[in-house]
């Protein structure tokens, strides 16, 4: 089976997952998959990624890997003690047909608290069907080729010291043993400037540090939890700060776009959290707007982190470094590039969260084409809410 254990996600699964317990532990909330891949046929495979999922709903946690959980240091007694019980629940998925030609339909309704950690493992199921049925003999050769490159060009970069890099390719890596392989050529070759993987599992495994904070999904749905929808991102943020007490201080930028997210991320917060996350739009105008919001606000950007993680490779990100260096701390989160770059194309599958408690919601980010909604109304409405510009 491709999914052997439940640690075998991200961590901002279980930090969120953490909150999902303690703050709103009777939200529902409902998934949905899309390949944006054009011209994928997936159909082939559906029995294949049905049978994986079930086994995947087989599994519980290890007390090797509570023990693992409750050594973090944000992770609380009580919820180690929910996660001894819990497996993902089958009957919330269902995985069928979609409605276009060579579409799969993976939907996810249920608990906030017991559907969360679908999202990664699923895309993970996906990704590694696809490639082992349209690869079989692929060779490995070219993939190790690219990595050493990539790692040849961060040794090359003597002038980036304090260059740091995290993997973050769980969702879309094209195996879990190439995601072992780049784990492991990363540790071993990269030295300091590797600090860690969003992957718990592989964490644990390779004796390094696991990496995240909190994902788009949580942002959404404060849409629907919070008391109006204006004031949800400054909500999630503070439900984020109750529960963490400044700890995994790191926030998400662009569910919004970077326009609301600056008008919400005031004073308090730019002195409360330890720094931001970009995920879509220029990383470049985002980083200078950034620093340029901190100074404005009477803070030192150099005491501040900027993460990057959108859609990366190693040269961008040392472009990135450069530009940033000694203005405040930098540091980058590398996915498919890093697990799914072997010289054949990856594949942009993603599975977002589309209601809450019954209503839509949505991420309107500084990319067009990675906004998500089920519904035009609403989302028209979370335009005009947050003054955003027209699709």
């Amino acid at each position: 089976m491709i999914i052997t254990s439940l640690l075998d996600t991200d961590l901002y699964k279980f930090s969120m997952m953490q909150v999902v317990l303690h703050q709103f532990p009777g939200a529902h909330v409902e998934y949905r998959f899309k390949c944006r891949s054009k011209g994928v046929n997936l159909r082939p495979y559906l029995d294949e990624i049905r049978q994986e999922v079930h086994a995947l709903c087989q599994l519980k946690f290890t007390e090797d890997e509570l023990d693992y959980l409750r050594n973090l240091r944000f992770i609380k007694s009580d919820f180690v003690d929910f996660l001894s019980l819990f497996h993902l629940p089958e009957k919330c998925i269902d995985i069928s047909e979609g409605e276009e030609e060579g579409e799969i339909a993976i939907e996810v309704k249920g608990p906030w608290l017991h559907t969360i950690l679908f999202e990664i493992p699923v895309l993970a199921i996906v990704n590694e069907v696809y490639f082992r049925n349209e690869y079989k003999s692929l060779d490995w050769q070219e993939g190790i080729r690219r990595l050493d490159a990539k790692i040849g060009l961060v040794q090359e970069a003597s002038d980036l010291q304090s260059f740091k890099v995290a993997e973050y390719g769980t969702r879309r890596r094209f195996s879990k043993a190439w995601h072992h392989e780049v784990l492991r050529g990363l540790k071993e070759k990269m030295g300091n400037h590797f600090v860690g993987t969003s992957n718990v599992l592989m964490a644990k495994e390779y004796n390094t540090t696991p990496l995240g904070t909190m994902g788009h999904e949580y942002l959404q749905a404060c849409q629907a939890l919070g008391p109006r929808l204006r004031d949800s991102q400054v909500f999630a943020l503070e439900m984020w700060a109750k529960e963490y007490r400044g700890d995994l201080g790191i926030a998400l930028s662009d569910v919004y776009g970077l326009n609301a997210f600056l008008r919400d991320f005031d004073m308090y917060f730019c002195k409360l959290f330890d720094g931001a996350r970009h995920d879509s739009g220029d990383p470049f105008e985002w980083g200078e707007r950034m620093i340029a919001h901190y100074q404005a606000n009477r803070v030192d950007p150099k005491t501040k982190a900027l993460v990057f993680s959108n859609n990366l490779n190693f040269q961008t990100a040392i472009d990135i470094a450069r530009r940033f260096q000694g203005r405040c701390k930098v540091s980058f989160g590398i996915g498919t590039n890093l697990t799914n770059d072997l010289g054949v194309p990856a594949l942009q599958v993603v599975m977002k969260m589309v209601r809450c408690n019954g209503q839509p919601v949505a991420k309107v980010s500084d990319e067009p084409e990675k906004t998500m909604c089920d519904d035009p109304a609403y989302l028209s409405y979370l335009r005009h809410v947050f003054d955003l510009p027209a699709a």
